[in-house]
């Protein structure tokens, strides 16, 4: 008996940290799509993730709107202020250095997390679960339905970037910037337009992630901060730019977090993580999928 109840642990642990993981591996996502294209780390995609769940909340809890429109209607606003980002921080900067544009980021990051404070205050938001709230129980593991959403979610962006990039002109273009913005130039991509592009992705899919994790975590005008550094730590675990390192470093980090968590304590789960990256980066600097190779800065 005492085997299958520590079975039933594990396993829960393990559905816990698949669905966290999940979050992490979306906000790493949304790192990579930005640093491919300029080589910036967007310090303002945790603001993101924070934003698609307060206006989640507003569109469908204060204003009454269906999940089916206050879904799009959210995703679409999110990534409206991932373009006015790009506009109004990054572009406007002359002779811009990697440097400075990061700092503007995180400038934007401060901005936008006062703006949200402003707008809805101090206080936790909920969020009404997208099949309820009862929960199914499998191997004497208790999983809530929003679980499934969050790593269905992961699994539909990950199929949909897939097939962007790969099979769409944009898209391609948008790869071609990655590997070579000046050549991508000469051959007549708008390189401007693809960091534009950029922006937006990487805002949709961090809107994303926290629409799905409100039902389960509530949300807050400073969670941002927070979900940045643990979806920056999976990008850099996994390897910054591999979309594959990605999502593996985010259901790493979250798996850790949640072992750790359950077995140990849970007032360290963020130290548990962070020592597993610390090691990971310490025997390959790289992350686990990696390029070794440091590329020169580009400048646009």
């Amino acid at each position: 008996m005492e085997k299958i109840t520590l079975a039933s642990q594990l396993l829960q642990y393990l559905i816990t940290g698949l669905t966290v993981g999940s979050v992490y591996a979306m906000v790493a996502v949304g790192f990579n799509i930005i640093y491919n294209v300029t080589e910036i780390i967007n310090f303002a995609q945790g603001e993101f993730v924070m934003l698609g769940g307060l206006i989640m909340v507003f569109f469908h809890v204060a204003m009454g709107l269906s999940l089916i429109l206050a879904f799009p209607a959210t995703v679409i606003l999110v990534t409206l202020v991932g373009m006015l980002l790009d506009r109004l921080a990054i572009r406007p900067i002359r002779q811009p250095s990697v440097l400075t544009l990061i700092i503007a980021t995180i400038a934007a990051s401060i901005i936008i997390k006062g703006a949200a404070m402003f707008i809805w205050g101090k206080d936790p938001y909920d969020l009404p679960a997208f099949s309820g709230r009862n929960p199914i129980t499998f191997l004497g593991a208790v999983i809530q339905p929003q679980y499934l959403w969050v790593i269905g979610f992961l699994v539909f962006v990950v199929i949909a970037l897939s097939i962007f990039f790969d099979r769409t002109i944009i898209g391609k273009a948008m790869s071609a910037c990655a590997d070579n913005a000046d050549a991508a130039s000469l051959v007549g991509i708008n390189v401007k337009q693809m960091i534009l592009l950029s922006f937006a992705l990487s805002a949709g899919i961090g809107a994303v992630a926290g629409i799905t994790m409100t039902p389960i975590s509530l949300m807050e005008y400073d969670r941002g901060v927070m979900l940045a550094i643990k979806g920056f730590g999976a990008a850099i675990l996994g390897g910054l730019g591999s979309f594959p390192g990605a999502i593996l470093g985010g259901l790493i980090i979250g798996s850790i977090e949640s072992f750790g968590a359950g077995l140990i304590s849970s007032g360290y789960k963020d130290a548990f993580a962070l020592l597993v990256l610390m090691a990971v980066l310490f025997f390959k600097p790289s992350g686990i999928f990696g390029d070794i190779e440091i590329s020169k800065i580009k400048r646009f």
